[in-house]
This record gives C-alpha cells, structure tokens and sequence, in this order.
C-alpha cells in the first residue's frame, strides 16, 4: 500500500551553512534506507510557503490566492511517496526521517480510485 509522509514545521539549512553537508547525508541515508527496502515511490522538497498560490473554484469562477490555504498552520516543506507493506512499516520508516526530528511527520494512506488514470504523462 502507498503512503503519503507530509513533512511540517522543520526548516533545512541552506548550502551556505555549516549543517548542510551533515543534513544531505542524513536525507540521503534515509532515501537510501527506503530503496533498499523498494519502498520509495517519490519525494521533494518544497519551495517555502511565500511561492504558494492557492486555487479554488466557487460558482465556476476560479479564485487564485496568493499564499497557502488560510486556514494552514503549519508549514508543509515536503514530501515522500512510499509504497510499504503496511501502516507500521510505513510508520518506522517516518520514524527514521531526519526531519521528524525537528518538525513532523503526517503518514496517511494514498486511497486508491480505480476510476481515475493518474499515469504520468510520459508513461503513458
């Protein structure tokens, strides 16, 4: 089954600063440890939440917002698609994410809609 990882509330050290180098190994370890186990599905960081734009429609008119959804609290800086054995799986590898130690981890299940062809476009 595919989980989604959503990763809030942990800012990453720019290239500049002296944490980096020892921040990308950890990140890295982590993809790393999910490949071996054939789990990794997908993962990226996000741009902050300032390059946020927020659409939605109401009477068939769009409105487009700048920024996040209003009611976000948190700051959601990114993300790992993982297709697990199960939840607990899924849990001790979010466990093993460097970025919960500073911020969280939200796991939730990736429902599957047999209806709807989400096949990237180059795959198809």
């Amino acid at each position: 089954m595919r989980y989604l990882l959503m990763i809030y509330n942990c800012g990453r050290p720019a290239p500049e600063d002296p944490g980096f180098a020892d921040a990308l190994a950890r990140v890295n370890a982590f993809a790393d440890e999910c490949r071996r186990r054939g789990a990794l599905v997908a993962g990226d960081a996000l741009h902050g939440d300032n390059t946020a734009t927020t659409v939605s429609v109401r009477d068939g008119r769009a409105l487009i917002t700048d920024g996040p959804f209003v009611e976000t609290h948190e700051h959601l800086g990114g993300y790992y698609i993982l297709d697990c054995r199960n939840l607990d799986e899924a849990l001790e590898l979010a466990a093993l994410c460097p970025m919960a130690e500073r911020g969280s981890i939200e796991v939730r299940p990736i429902e599957s809609m047999p209806a709807v062809d989400n096949t990237p476009a180059g795959n198809a």
